[in-house]
């Protein structure tokens, strides 16, 4: 289970605000760690089943290298245009890859949730459309902080 937060408690999002959150927004950012130690970020869609983070991400993406070498990773979702609105979600662990490379289709019970809801809230579809170029990454994390500055008007 994450770590809990120390920091901004009083800003945090309950378990409940958390997972609506991650289930409406569809972009996350993705932080890699690149060979020589730089940082690397870039968007994925995600689908998130109230204990792990899913990313679908292409193969031979720099990205996917990245996390092979070294599996740590951050994760960033967030909302909001004025300073009053944000809100997000960080959440960090190491990514583990689930199911075949690249993702064909067959059968993988562990992927029928994941999938699914990623299929719905991506693209409106009940399934999956495999493409041969993208694989899953779960992300349970080992940490989560959370900010809702919404809340500061209550303060």
């Amino acid at each position: 289970m994450a770590t809990t937060q120390r920091r901004g408690r009083r800003i945090m999002m309950t378990p409940e605000e958390l997972d609506a959150f991650l289930a409406a927004e569809r972009t996350c950012r993705v932080a890699t760690v690149s060979a020589d130690g730089a940082p690397h970020v870039s968007a994925l869609w995600f689908a998130w089943d109230g204990t792990s983070l899913w990313l679908y991400s292409v193969t031979r993406s720099k990205r996917w290298a990245e996390l092979r070498r070294d599996p740590r990773v951050a994760v960033v979702v967030d909302a909001g245009e004025q300073y009053g609105e944000l809100r997000g979600v960080e959440l960090t662990g190491a990514a583990e890859v689930v199911g075949e490379v690249p993702r064909t289709g067959e059968p993988c019970p562990e992927l029928d949730l994941p999938e699914r809801m990623f299929a719905r809230k991506n693209f409106g579809m009940e399934e999956m459309v495999h493409d041969g170029r993208h694989a899953w990454l779960r992300l349970t994390p080992d940490a989560i902080a959370s900010w809702d500055f919404r809340k500061l008007a209550q303060l």
